[in-house]
């Protein structure tokens, strides 16, 4: 218990100072908490309910889970813990497996469809709700792998913002655990027992570009421990016109970055 209490307590402060710096949750909001029933999404709902009692700003939210149509998938087990829990909740079921089958060539990952369709039908059904924002529970360590991934096969600079407008404008995408180690947050889910549902429901697929990044951090971890501190730090320390963008990078302009 007095870990859990500890995890709790570092969480929220994560938390908070992301809901702080990037004004993630403001008064009146309406939220949309995606929750996919992976230990990220489980705690994110738990810490909202926790903040929501204690923040100066009034806000409601309600819980939503997207069965795809995956064979086998439990959402009964979500859908009895949201009851149990006093969550307000939503059940919603779209089938886009077969798309994303008939989409997929064969051996390749399958996530980067699943997760669009996902998204077109978490924002459609978000205006549907009412709720002006959706909160995704993606953490520092997604944000770090996503920075390097678009730097290693993408050639860009960027990750997934704390806070985001979406292409068609009808929506803000939160990411209140954006400070948040996926270490913590592991440790937080196994104490709470949260009912986990593994994304492994289509054939155990992973991202393997994602995956080799996780592995390249923890390697650099054991010479650097604080990489992951120090790249989240630099995420917020962009200096644009020490970078090759055109007509930024302009000739005696800014200080010499040379020690």
């Amino acid at each position: 218990m007095i870990e859990e209490a500890r995890l709790e307590k570092s969480l929220l402060g994560h938390m908070g100072r992301a809901i702080a710096d990037h004004r993630l949750i403001e008064d009146g909001d309406r939220i949309m908490v995606g929750v996919s029933g992976g230990k990220d999404s489980h705690t994110l709902l738990h810490l909202l309910r926790l903040m929501q009692q204690r923040a100066p700003v009034k806000y409601s939210f309600v819980a939503v889970n997207l069965d795809q149509g995956h064979p086998g998938y439990p959402g009964h087990l979500l859908e009895e813990y949201f009851q149990r829990e006093g969550y307000e909740y939503r059940m919603l079921k779209e089938d886009t497996y077969s798309i994303v089958l008939e989409k997929t060539p064969p051996g390749k990952t399958q996530c980067t469809v699943c997760s669009r369709l996902r998204r077109g039908i978490l924002y459609t059904a978000a205006v549907e709700m009412g709720c002006n924002k959706i909160a995704l529970g993606h953490h520092r360590d997604d944000l770090i792998h996503t920075l390097l991934l678009n730097l290693f096969f993408a050639g860009s600079l960027k990750s997934m913002p704390p806070r985001l407008h979406s292409d068609d404008g009808r929506n803000i995408v939160i990411r209140p655990l954006a400070y948040a180690p996926e270490k913590e947050i592991a440790a937080f889910a196994e104490l709470k027992k949260f009912p986990i549902i593994p994304c492994d429901v289509c054939g155990s697929q992973e991202d393997l570009q994602r995956k080799r990044m996780a592995k390249l951090v923890d390697e650099l971890g054991k010479d650097i421990p604080m990489v992951r501190q120090s790249i989240l730090a630099a995420m917020q320390n962009v200096r644009p016109t020490h970078l090759l963008t055109p007509n930024l990078s302009l000739p005696g302009e800014g200080e010499d970055p040379r020690p």
